[in-house]
């Protein structure tokens, strides 16, 4: 719904797990070469474990695309076989034949074909995700499949990925022999907040966006405190702001963005419904604390008081009203919301928008201050906006602060020698509340045609990684 509307090329902050989207940070980067290494060393068993949410999926899907060719790769994502199941498993992934044998054959085939594969150099991994959730009886068969090995070498590795619960389950008694064969553990972390704006940023960037960064300090900021860190979260969160940002007209997403977010997401409601009972708990108990308090006081002055018992209760505490401030569910429509200037906002637009909220204002496109020819095509980009169709597409070249119009100035001097000067667009945009201007080139039916043009820009232009953006969208840009 927004792509065109940031110049993505596809949705940066899907929840599915897309390799291409693997942010390298917060150590997830070293987690993966580790795991490379110990598999293809003979390393037996390692585990990987985080909270919900936190990364384990998309890591266990990049391994599996950088392990080596020699490296056969089995994957079991239901963590309800039993222990009979998972041999069953194994020996199906591997082509054995497994209908109408007893385990024991099934095993023996199971080691004499590891054996043969280890003996043409290849070797054989096994990838358990949701491990936390296996019966122990499962779990004490992985242990028992780790002793297939060779005179010398493992012939299976094995990777198990888990919730916390895992190390739980592992350190019970009966579990001590598995802990035991793990040789290397390693624990995803949840992302601090300068690494959610590292991670926020490369999504972007590998999704196709090409200019400034789209996310405040304060919006990061506020992502960072309701997603706990859970790239999950993060993307659920960002995904929102984007299409809060959307629509609403802007191209930046702010604090109020994630607001609205927030808001709408059930992880927060429950987060806040928790901290709401907790909070009522402890005002109950502030306040039979007080009623007591307030009772012995005025009994050691009352004689009636004073001849019942001294375990007595209180004969009545004022009740305490504890109020929190209302959060409505934020809805966010599926319809598409109108274009940015319309009349009247589309459906998307009115669910956003939080009750208190200000509609979003437009106002006149601020002129630059300097830079003569800089100026003129800023005077040109106004008039060519008035006729211009909002399906045409330009290229968007480089984007300054109204600190930067020197710069501009210069850029537009040497570009008006590549290509004509009337071809050249100078716009206004706000980010993150200032003001910026933006050059762009060119004007294209349609969005394969600009691409094309890309391809063919002179250095000058092509250093600076320029995006397709629709004149819609310049436009609605420009009168922020």
């Amino acid at each position: 719904m927004y792509l065109d509307h940031f110049g993505l090329k596809e949705a940066p902050f899907r929840i599915t797990p897309h390799t291409d989207f693997f942010f390298q940070g917060a150590n997830r980067g070293a987690t993966l070469e580790a795991l490379l290494y110990a598999i293809t060393h003979d390393e037996g068993i390692v585990k990987v474990s985080g909270e919900v949410g936190s990364g384990k999926t998309m890591l266990c899907r990049v391994l599996m695309e950088r392990l080596p060719a020699s490296v056969e790769t089995i994957y079991l994502g239901n963590p309800s076989l039993s222990r009979d199941e998972i041999l069953f498993a194994i020996g199906d992934e591997l082509k054995l034949d497994t209908q109408e044998k007893r385990t024991t054959r099934v095993l023996r085939g199971l080691q004499e074909h590891l054996i043969r594969l280890f003996g043409e150099g290849r070797r054989v991994v096994v990838l358990i995700d949701e491990a936390h959730a296996m019966p122990k009886e499962t779990l004490e068969e992985i242990r028992l499949l780790s002793n297939l090995e060779s005179n010398r070498h493992k012939l299976l590795q094995i990777v198990l990925f888990g919730q916390p619960e895992l190390d739980e389950h592992l350190g019970t008694p009966e579990m001590r022999q598995l802990k035991e064969r793990i040789t290397h553990g390693f624990r995803l972390e949840p992302l601090v907040r300068s690494d959610i704006e590292n991670y926020v940023d490369f999504r972007m960037r590998a999704a196709g966006y090409r200019g400034p960064q789209v996310f405040s300090r304060g919006a990061v900021k506020l992502i960072a405190s309701a997603s706990q860190g859970l790239t999950r979260r993060v993307n659920i969160l960002a995904d929102k702001a984007l299409l809060a940002a959307f629509a609403d007209g802007t191209h930046a997403v702010t604090e109020t963005e994630v607001r609205k977010a927030v808001r709408d997401t059930e992880f927060y409601r429950r987060r806040f419904s928790l901290h709401k009972a907790w909070i009522g708990a402890g005002a109950l108990a502030a306040g039979l604390a007080i009623g007591w308090g307030t009772h012995v006081l005025l009994s050691a002055g009352d004689p009636a008081s004073a001849s019942g018992s001294p375990h007595g209760a209180p004969k009545a505490a004022a009740p305490v009203t504890l109020t929190a401030p209302a959060t409505g569910s934020m809805p966010i429509a599926s319809g598409s919301p109108s274009p940015a200037g319309a009349g009247t906002p589309g459906p998307a637009a009115q669910t956003l928008a939080a009750p208190d909220a200000e509609p979003a204002r437009r106002g006149s496109p601020v002129p630059p201050e300097r830079g003569e020819f800089v100026r003129e095509r800023f005077k040109a980009t106004q008039e060519w906006f008035q006729n211009a169709p909002d399906d045409r597409y330009a290229i968007q070249l480089v984007t300054v602060n109204s600190g930067e119009l020197r710069k501009l100035e210069d850029f537009l001097l040497r570009a008006s020698a590549m290509v004509p000067a009337g071809e050249l667009f100078v716009y206004s945009v706000k980010i993150d509340g200032r003001q910026h201007y933006r050059a762009a080139y060119g004007s294209y039916a349609s969005p394969e045609q600009a691409l094309d043009a890309i391809k063919e820009l002179p250095p000058l232009f092509s250093a600076y990684h320029p995006y397709y953006r629709s004149v819609e969208r310049m436009r609605s840009q420009n009168r922020q």
